[in-house]
């Protein structure tokens, strides 16, 4: 069985953020690294970095996708996973 195959998790993913607190987030399908910082998961949509203080996973499950982030998120940034590189790097292959 192929590892962290987004075949058993439907192409979604969403974030309910409150009051930049309490982020709560579906399609997840690992999570890389984590700090009181920094927190970067893998979901459906690429790589999802959160930045703020005092940061704690307080609910996580690979099974169904959802995890809940607390504290002072300052930040939440999407990347594709698959782009590496400036812009003008991958132009100028």
């Amino acid at each position: 069985m192929p590892e962290n195959s987004s075949a058993n998790f439907p192409a979604i993913h969403d974030m309910i953020l409150e009051s930049r607190k309490k982020a709560t987030m579906t399609g997840i399908l690992d999570v890389e690294s984590f700090d009181e910082e920094t927190i970067i998961a893998k979901s459906n949509c690429g790589e999802i970095t959160v930045q703020g203080s005092s940061l704690k996973i307080s609910k996580l499950s690979v099974d169904s996708g959802d995890m809940v982030i607390e504290g002072v998120i300052n930040s939440v940034v999407y990347t594709d996973g698959g782009r590496q590189g400036s812009f003008f790097s991958r132009v100028f292959k």
